[in-house]
């Protein structure tokens, strides 16, 4: 498998859903067909992309063929993504901050104009 062939296979929205459904369980061919609405020849091929890359794992079931997720290739892709991940992590926890600061000068702004706002009150007239 090489990274060529990972980013390849997941770039297809369709190989995407089926990445997703095997997610949850081991599936036969014809339930994926059913899930993803493609047809049986379009399902296989995007399969076959799939099982190329070695995202996923297939095992023969009497008649029908059983694709299960392969977790290996993943946890790659996971750990490649791990350094931009914490740079994301960094920079909204620093806009967290900023928000947060920019949050309490409002409030504080708010509270000095209700003062001010007090203090100029007009005086009611008397009858």
């Amino acid at each position: 498998m090489s990274d060529a062939a990972l980013w390849t296979a997941l770039a297809d929205p369709h190989r995407r859903a089926i990445v997703g459904l095997l997610l949850e369980r081991p599936r036969p061919v014809g339930e994926i067909v059913e899930a993803c609405g493609l047809s049986q020849p379009s399902t296989s091929k995007h399969l076959r992309v799939l099982r190329d890359a070695g995202l996923v794992r297939v095992r023969q079931d009497a008649q029908r063929r059983v694709y299960a997720l392969d977790p290996a290739p993943i946890a790659a892709l996971d750990a490649w993504l791990a350094p931009y991940r914490e740079l994301w992590n960094r920079s909204l926890d620093r806009l967290g901050r900023r928000l947060d600061e920019a949050s309490d000068d409002t409030h504080d702004t708010d509270a000095d104009d209700a003062d001010r706002t007090d203090a100029v009150k007009e005086p009611t007239p008397k009858d």
